[in-house]
């Protein structure tokens, strides 16, 4: 009788420790990782610690979010793989982005020159019910999920040393773009010869006259130093790009619907943030660049009517082809 009571006791105490051990691994918060390519002060970084910090409060602390900026975590094709395949939960790189890997052709629609006429323009565009189709099948072609497409960047312009004010001016000209299928045939039709090189190496390239000109916004010609070896800043404000929260489907099915209602609320303070601090830093990053001796090159000197003309239908052909049909006009007249 004596030994069935020590045997029941070590019972109890075994499965108190199960229950306790439980206890303490519910009580340990879910860590979760959260990379981007954009450097520590970008807007962009600090709106992924603002939704980092909104998680944290509004679960209770049961998801720590950290955030790896710089590409720690890899350079965007490389942080879409690892949502495939889980290793990593999240990450926030620009809906253009998602166009550059296998299955994700259809993205392309939302870097088409002059399509977008604002932030807002885009993003109603993007969370239409016209645009469902093609973020579904991107969605299932890729192997993960997008949160959350909001967050404006700064509109892509170009740098060059010479004026470029015209079709005409583009003739010949060697200018280092983004490895986008859009902005090489946006090029090549206005008579440019795009060049494909490590964004590391376009300050060099620049000064050493491989290229003659680079495609980006102000805020990253202004810290990249391209000032100092370009001249001109042609606002062209061609191409927009919104942030985007990417999310891999093994977390995301893991989430409740409680969690992912936070998840998405965080998300969505976070775009605000970005927003405010692109604009910002855009009101003031011209008036840097002319200070640094750089003159910004504008409407109505710059011929950007001229410019459109040229391009006028030039992805007609890829309409019902790489998105469904109609989504191309849709956007323009939405």
């Amino acid at each position: 009788m004596k030994k069935l009571g020590i045997v029941l006791l070590i019972a109890v105490i075994c499965i108190a420790t199960v229950f306790a051990q439980a206890a303490t691994e519910q009580a340990k918060p879910k860590t979760i990782k959260l990379g981007t390519s954009r450097a520590d002060d970008h807007p962009t970084t600090l709106g992924a610690k603002e939704f980092a910090r909104i998680v944290e409060e509004k679960t209770g602390g049961r998801y720590k979010v950290e955030v790896y900026p710089n590409d720690m975590l890899g350079n965007d094709a490389e942080m879409f793989a690892q949502l495939k395949t889980g290793d990593l939960e999240m990450c926030i790189e620009g809906i253009n982005t998602l166009a550059f890997i296998s299955g994700g052709e259809a993205l392309e629609i939302t870097a088409i020159p002059f399509l977008y006429r604002d932030y807002e323009h885009m993003r109603k565009c993007l969370l239409s019910d016209a645009f469902k189709p093609a973020l579904e099948q991107a969605e299932k072609n890729v192997g993960f999920k997008i949160l959350n497409i909001t967050g404006d960047t700064a509109p892509r312009g170009l740098t060059c040393n010479k004026k470029i004010l015209t079709p005409d001016d583009f003739q010949g000209i060697k200018i280092r773009t983004a490895a986008s299928e859009t902005v090489m045939r946006t090029m090549k039709t206005l008579g440019a010869l795009p060049q494909q090189i490590a964004l590391a190496d376009v300050w060099m390239a620049l000064k050493t006259g491989v290229v003659d000109a680079q495609e980006n916004g102000a805020i990253n010609s202004n810290k990249n130093s391209y000032y100092e070896v370009q001249k001109y800043y042609m606002k062209t404000d061609y191409i927009r790009d919104i942030e985007t929260f990417y999310i891999s489907n093994q977390f995301y099915d893991s989430l409740s619907d409680a969690d992912k209602a936070i998840f998405r609320e965080a998300s969505d303070a976070a775009g605000e943030l970005i927003t405010k601090l692109n604009d910002e830093q855009l009101e003031s990053v011209y008036d840097e660049l002319k200070a640094k001796g750089m003159e910004i090159i504008t409407e109505p000197e710059l011929r950007l009517d001229l410019i459109r003309e040229k391009l006028e239908g030039l992805f007609n052909d890829w309409d019902g082809v790489k998105w469904p049909a109609g989504m191309l006009e849709a956007f323009k007249n939405m």
